[in-house]
């Protein structure tokens, strides 16, 4: 297993950025929009139980979206609100999951952090974790059920703060952990380092790991080596982790258009080898 991690790694490291478009040919996500889904449009949506408050998430169906299709889905938790990266923290400025699908073939979901008082999403961290968590295990079947979601085909992903809520929000509990088929992480991984909020903490981050129960998880970085070597190496029997090294500062002449700092969520919106393998990863994972 470790022999099979690291050649991946050192695949990806010497093959270099190998660029095949330029800027001009660059993914744009599509602007989050009030009114009714529809193929290629990401829309607005207020769960039932928050209706009246400003709590949303955002609905993005496929460009190949028909009625009565079957999709599998990418849920998507952001980044914290840090202007460095030019990363809001709303769930309307989400890109990795756009990216890694290219707007193709997959329900895109980005799921809110609900504040505490449950009146607005957090930009910050979890707000009410627990209520953050109900979100996600209430809408998420809806969502499936309404829209054609392949409840066997769900994938959390996230970056920055949403790298970690893929496992510290989506394998809080038993229940929520059983929805994924696997999952994608870029920049921080749950349990990498101890943050200023309750169970961020190794021991309680691999607690929460161990409910993977060996499904496919990629963790992407511009460090992804060190989160291997330096935490995860021994504990690769928790689930079967891909590492990819992704060099951001050598894909973007920073600060470019909207490309503003290394550590950012909109790397797979350009054409790379390391995009390339990133949606290699979610093909194999589908299987």
């Amino acid at each position: 297993m470790r022999a099979r991690i690291t050649s991946i790694v050192w695949l990806v490291a010497v093959c270099g950025a190998g660029l095949a478009a330029g800027p001009n040919d660059d993914l744009i996500t599509p602007a989050m929009e009030d009114g009714s889904p529809a193929a290629g449009r990401r829309v607005r949506q207020v769960a039932a139980e928050y209706a009246g408050t400003n709590v949303h998430h955002a609905l993005y169906l496929p460009v190949d979206w028909k009625p009565g299709g079957r999709y599998p889905v990418i849920v998507e938790y952001t980044g914290n609100k840090f202007p460095p990266s030019h990363s809001t923290g709303q769930v309307k400025d989400a890109n990795l999951g756009y990216g890694i699908s290219g707007g193709e073939g997959f329900i895109w979901v980005v799921m809110p952090c609900v504040a505490v008082g449950g009146q607005e999403n957090a930009v910050t961290w979890w707000g009410d974790r627990q209520a953050t968590v109900d979100y996600c295990k209430t809408n998420l079947p809806r969502v499936c059920a309404k829209f054609g979601g392949d409840l066997e085909n769900l994938f959390v992903c996230g970056f920055s703060r949403g790298a970690i809520a893929a496992s510290y929000i989506g394998l809080a509990d038993d229940e929520i952990a059983s929805f994924w088929k696997g999952m994608f992480t870029h920049d921080h991984f749950d349990g990498e380092r101890q943050w200023n909020y309750p169970d961020s903490d190794r021991e309680s981050a691999l607690q929460r790991l161990a409910r993977l129960r060996g499904r496919p998880v990629l963790v992407s970085s511009t460090r992804a080596s060190a989160i291997r070597d330096n935490y995860l190496i021994d504990h690769l029997d928790l689930a079967a982790f891909t590492f990819l090294d992704v060099p951001t500062k050598q894909l973007f002449s920073i600060p470019e258009g909207p490309y503003l700092h290394p550590h950012m969520d909109l790397w797979m919106h350009r054409e790379s080898r390391y995009r390339q393998q990133a949606r290699q990863w979610l093909q194999l994972a589908l299987q």
